[in-house]
This record gives C-alpha cells, structure tokens and sequence, in this order.
C-alpha cells in the first residue's frame, strides 16, 4: 500500500512522538484520515514504541513493543492508515515489519549499516533520517546501502524516503538548510522534511530537549515551496502534556490549516516546473 500511494503526490507523516494512551491515539487518527479525505494526499501515521535516543535516561520511552505495536496495528485496522515507528536495533527490523507499513531509521543512527541492511531486507519501505552531523550529498551512501542490500536478497527495488532533519549548530540548536532537498533527490527517492526536530533546542533543559514549535509552520511552508514531496511532523492534541518532545510538537488543532497550505504551495512548486527551472541552471 505504502509504495503504490508514494507516488501520487504530497504525503503527510504525522503522530505523536511516542505511543500515546489510546484515546490521545484516536483523537490524533482521527483528525489525520479528515486530512487524507479532504486533501486527498497520501498520510501515515507515526509513533515510536520504544525511543532509544533520550537526552535522560529517566525520559519516558513509550509502552513497549507489545503493546505499541497492538496500538499502532489498531490505528491502521480502524482508521485505513498506514503506520511507522523506528528501530534502533537489528532485531527489531523484522519485528516491527511484520506489524507497521514503514520503517523509520533514527537520524543519530543514519550511518548504521548492520541496521540499514536489516531493515531493508523486510521489504518494507524506508525512511531514514539525515543525521544532524551529515551532509545531505551523503545520503547517497545511505540510499546505496539500502538498494545492495535489497537487491543482495532478491527483492525487488522499492522507495526510499529521505528525510531532512537539519544539522547541529553548535551545542543546542538545529539548523535547517533547504539546499538539502534538492541535493538528497535521486532515482527511486522520496524527500520529505522534517517540521518538528529542525526547531529543537537538544538538551537545553538537561534532562528534555527543547524547542521553537512555532516555527514549524514557517519552516514547513519553505520545505513546500523548495519542492519537497512530503512532511514529517509531531502532533498532539495538547503539547505541554505530550509524553515525549512537547517543546516540538505542533497543536493537533493547527495541523490541518498547515497541511492546506502546504500541498497548495506544492502544487504551485510542480505544476509550474519550478523544479526543472533549478536544474535548467546547474
């Protein structure tokens, strides 16, 4: 299903940061199928069952695969949206294959082949984060991991969504540079952008990361406008009791005026070729 609707235009990833309690799942589910029907993009929701990267080791790191994963295949059952979650681990690729449509690969470990290769060879669709300390050109390699190791076990080429996540400026900001965009775009490649960790604060609190979440919107608004084919978001119906990453979650209530400006500005971007104009000047 994912890689059918891959290719039919903007495409929308968006939940909370983790696995939520079920009413909080329901109501962002909800809110993320009226945008699939309105807008008719193609939209999957996120959630982590167990985050691995937390600035604190006191951090909450979601319910667990069990019951992450049984709240995630609920989503999907109920509502007909496709799901994501991340890996950290090898073992986990075909874990979570056999219950989610994408699998994500965290941007602190983009660069990790043994986890690549294990999650290319479920035959799932990927997205894997820019690391914060990477290039976009470099994403290159990563996408070339992951088509050796498909093609090393017989499976047939599939997408790969490559997402920008902005880099580290310095100790505790994130900056986003829209170059990458262009730059990460390749044969069989999806780019989307991230609109909630490129206004992190990392570890600014110490123990919780923090954030401008109200540049998010005018941050995804130029992601449209440079041409990318989708967004990746963090929402909750109330941020300030998120579970996980409140400082960069968007207001579930906003989310939809966003999404509307955004597949505008992506139909401007296509439909006047302003894309082929950029490479026309290469």
């Amino acid at each position: 299903m994912a890689t059918a609707q891959l290719t039919s235009g903007f495409f929308l990833i968006a939940g909370p940061c983790v696995v939520e309690a079920p009413e909080i799942m329901d109501e962002i589910a909800a809110v993320l199928a009226d945008i699939r029907d309105k807008f008719g993009i193609f939209v999957v929701f996120k959630a982590s069952v167990l985050k691995a990267n937390r600035s604190s080791g006191e951090s909450y790191r979601g319910p667990g695969w069990d019951e992450g994963l049984a709240r995630l295949g609920s989503i999907r059952q109920r509502f007909g949206l496709p799901v994501l979650t991340d890996i950290h681990e090898t073992p986990d690729a075909s874990e979570a294959a056999e219950n989610v449509d994408i699998l994500q690969i965290p941007a602190l470990l983009s660069r990790q082949t043994a986890l690549i290769e294990a999650a290319a060879v479920t035959g799932k669709v990927l997205l894997v984060k820019k690391g914060q300390f990477m290039a976009g050109a470099d994403m290159a390699q990563v996408k070339a991991k992951v088509d050796r190791a498909r093609a090393a076990a017989g499976i047939a080429p599939l997408p790969t969504i490559l997402c920008e996540r902005g880099n580290s400026f310095g100790y505790q900001n994130i900056v986003a540079d829209m170059r990458n965009l262009a730059i990460m775009r390749g044969e069989n490649v999806f780019v989307a952008f991230d609109a909630a960790h490129t206004v992190q604060l990392p570890s600014l609190h110490g123990a919780i990361s923090g954030g401008q979440r109200q540049y998010s919107p005018l941050l995804a608004r130029s992601a449209a406008a440079a041409g990318c084919d989708g967004l990746f978001i963090e929402t909750h119906p109330d941020p300030a009791l998120a579970s996980s990453d409140p400082a960069t979650s968007l207001p579930l209530a906003h989310l939809p005026e966003l999404v509307e400006q955004c597949v505008t500005l992506h139909n401007i971007v296509r439909e006047k070729r302003m894309l082929d104009l950029d490479a026309r000047l290469i």
